[in-house]
């Protein structure tokens, strides 16, 4: 009986490598999908962007330099990258607020508004561009209530704005809604017996928490609208120096056969998109090392 209890025991040591080198496969084929993905991503990312960096460096210095910094696409540039981070900013806060009222609460309509925030991803962006452009002209519904006023929207910066907040808010509800359902209420409960006021539980509880995904959002919002263009090349207007973005800057050059101008131009918008979601992902690693670290 000992002997055999022993045989089963050092049967059961030697398994044990066995079995924790077996449990860390998580996927069958590790090799074969790992080059299957490698592959992937480089005939769908890899490729391309080498594409255009060997394209652009057929132009010289000088050649790159005057293709990247004429004032016509400075000027884009900046309403670029600049309308787009009003309206990731704007989704940031207004993504939050539909995305606790959907989870926190219930009301008559709550499943129809629920599908109504995936609207933007199946509209085509040009349906967007239209219907926003007939809502917010001069003859349009809203348009003919602020024009009077003396408040533009349509064919100006601030109407690219309100194209890039359309198709920025899912990004940012999809993203939170999910973290919020499965905060844990006790610590919110735990939090009011020890006498915190709402915005203090909110503040200090909740907030830390979704803080992450709050990132992730305001990213993935920011990235699609620096490029976009369907829904925006109707309601901007496209006067240069003032509601011209880069993707028509881009679009043009190609029209024009300028093809080392055009790969200049998106190398450079690569370029600063890549930089500031660097940034972004790095302050979300920070924050969920925070998060983590012993009070």
């Amino acid at each position: 009986m000992t002997a055999a209890t022993s045989a089963a025991g050092a049967a059961g040591i030697a398994a044990a490598p066995a079995q924790r080198r077996a449990s860390k496969r998580v996927l069958p084929g590790f090799g074969l999908t790992l080059g299957y993905t490698l592959f992937y991503l480089s005939i769908i990312v890899l490729i391309p962007l080498t594409a255009l960096l060997f394209k652009t460096a057929t132009l010289s210095w000088d050649q790159f330099w005057t293709a990247i910094s004429a004032p016509r696409v400075v000027a884009s540039y900046r309403l670029t990258f600049g309308a787009s981070f009003i309206a990731a900013l704007v989704n940031l806060f207004f993504g939050l607020l539909i995305a606790w009222v959907l989870v926190r609460y219930k009301f008559p309509g709550k499943k129809l508004i629920d599908a109504l925030v995936d609207l933007p991803f199946a509209l085509p962006t040009a349906v967007a561009g239209i219907s926003l452009t007939a809502l917010l002209a001069g003859n349009g519904w809203v348009g003919s209530i602020l024009e009077p006023l003396g408040i533009q929207l349509a064919f100006k910066p601030a109407g690219i704005v309100i194209a890039l907040i359309f198709i920025g808010l899912p990004f940012v509800v999809r993203t939170v809604q999910p973290v919020l359902e499965d905060a844990e209420k006790e610590l919110e409960e735990a939090a009011t017996c020890l006498g915190a006021t709402r915005w203090q539980t909110f503040r200090l509880v909740i907030l830390p928490s979704i803080t992450p995904a709050l990132m992730t959002g305001f990213a993935m919002a920011f990235a699609r609208a620096v490029g976009e263009y369907g829904s925006v090349i109707f309601i901007a207007g496209n006067m240069p120096m003032v509601s011209e973005i880069t993707p028509l800057i881009i679009i043009g050059k190609l029209e024009q056969y300028d093809y080392a101008g055009a790969t200049a131009v998106a190398v450079v918008m690569l370029a600063i998109s890549f930089i500031l979601l660097f940034i972004i992902n790095a302050l979300q690693a920070w924050q969920r090392k925070r998060a983590g670290a012993p009070a």
